[in-house]
């Protein structure tokens, strides 16, 4: 739902104007830019990437276990992971010890999470999975990204679902497979080239919050959502091997699921 608004927004333009109807459709203003290659919003300002971020984090891998100065656990977010958080597979994030000067790697609300590298001959890198307060509540842990991700902080916190689905939709469109290059046969995203290059259109600062306003809940849910079907399935695993070596009758897996259920209803509200 949120992205068929973006694309009824911020592609084909017609997000509402003052009066509450579609811009393009209702005669707004339209007006050819040179860098894009094609008519935008009057007002409009057309930038790169790296207008839009504040600074960035590079990943890290730590260690297995606690060991000398290494004594911070962490969950980490691999490239394998980002459709995870997004909710198209599971999320197998491994446990690590990091050291306690890098705390400043942690991700927090608002950061995204953009593999660098990676990929295949069909996929291109720059994967991205952004960080909401529903994402941080499905880990135990605090989050930091594998050193084959960056992790990116916005400027405008209000932005961020804007940068997300023009991210995205260029991904989706295969232009990131423009930006890559080869290191021992492991493609690289040319990140730094990338958001500096690449011209983007920035919708006016109402738009941009009117549309956070409308995507932020609609996350928010996916994300608990997600949070739920994670607990569920453990408690699938717990409860199968169980039933079926005869340990727990069905009535008593019924009851349990009942238990869950109000539970998780309870977090829902």
């Amino acid at each position: 739902m949120a992205k068929t608004l973006y694309d009824y927004w911020f592609v084909q333009f017609d997000f509402p104007d003052a009066n509450g109807k579609p811009y393009k459709s209702s005669g707004g203003k339209m007006v050819f830019n040179a860098e894009l290659k094609r008519k935008i919003p009057e007002g409009w300002e057309v930038d790169s990437f790296s207008a839009w971020i504040k600074n960035d984090k590079s990943g890290d891998w730590g260690k297995e276990k606690k060991q000398g100065n290494y004594v911070n656990k962490v969950s980490y977010i691999r490239g394998a992971d980002l459709n995870g958080l997004n909710g198209k597979g599971e999320v197998k994030s491994p446990t690590r010890f990091i050291l306690e000067k890098n705390n400043h790697k942690l991700l927090e609300i608002g950061d995204f999470i953009i593999e660098i590298s990676g990929g295949s001959p069909t996929q291109s890198t720059g994967r991205m999975a952004f960080i909401t307060k529903e994402t941080l509540e499905r880990f135990e842990n605090p989050l930091i990204c594998s050193n084959f991700c960056k992790a990116v902080t916005l400027k405008e916190e209000k932005a961020l679902y804007n940068f997300a689905y023009e991210w995205n939709r260029l991904y989706d469109e295969g232009v990131l497979f423009g930006w890559e290059g080869k290191t021992s046969g492991i493609k690289n995203l040319l990140f730094e080239s990338f958001v500096t290059n690449h011209q983007v259109s920035k919708p006016d600062g109402q738009v941009i919050e009117l549309f956070y306003n409308k995507a932020k809940p609609i996350h928010a849910q996916i994300q608990t959502n997600l949070k739920q079907n994670q607990k569920l399935s453990e408690l699938r695993d717990w409860l199968l091997p169980m039933l079926m070596n005869g340990q727990v009758t069905v009535g008593e897996v019924e009851q349990e699921l009942g238990m869950v259920a109000e539970d998780i209803t309870k977090y829902g509200k």
